[in-house]
Parts: C-alpha cells; structure tokens; sequence
C-alpha cells in the first residue's frame, strides 16, 4: 500500500465521521441547545460556586476531623 492511498483512507474515515455530527442520538439535542443569557449563566455560576465551596468545606472538616479528633481520644486514654 502506498502512503498517499492510506493517508487518503484515513481522510476518508475523518470527513466520515465529521459528516455525523449533529445527526444520531444526540443531534436533536444539540439542536435544541442554546446559549444562556447573562442572567442564566450567572445564577448557573453562583450555584456552581456554592456547591464547590459546600463540598469542599465538607471535605476539609472530614480531613481536619479525620487528623485531630483520634489523638484527643488517645491522649485521655492513657
């Protein structure tokens, strides 16, 4: 095989695939999507941001209770 005749095989798969995009499972979808608008995207923001900060907030007082509160335990214990 010639290396012209697979780079034109591999073309051929790329624009293949390029030409089924928006077409299948999730064409309808991706018609109906839209862009927000600035009010939109900033309350989506502001939710994002809060659960970020809730989950890692959790997650550090998991950790800090996880290094600090065993040695209070151990220190009466003995």
């Amino acid at each position: 095989m010639d290396i012209v005749e697979g780079s034109w095989r591999v073309q051929d798969k790329i624009e293949e695939k390029a030409g089924k995009i928006g077409k299948g499972k999730f064409g309808r979808i991706l018609k109906m999507a839209r862009k927000p608008d600035q009010d939109e995207y900033k309350k989506t923001l502001m939710i994002v941001i809060a659960g970020v900060l809730l989950i890692g907030g959790l997650g550090f007082l998991i950790f800090w209770l996880w290094e600090n509160v065993p040695t209070y335990f151990w220190i009466g214990g003995l």
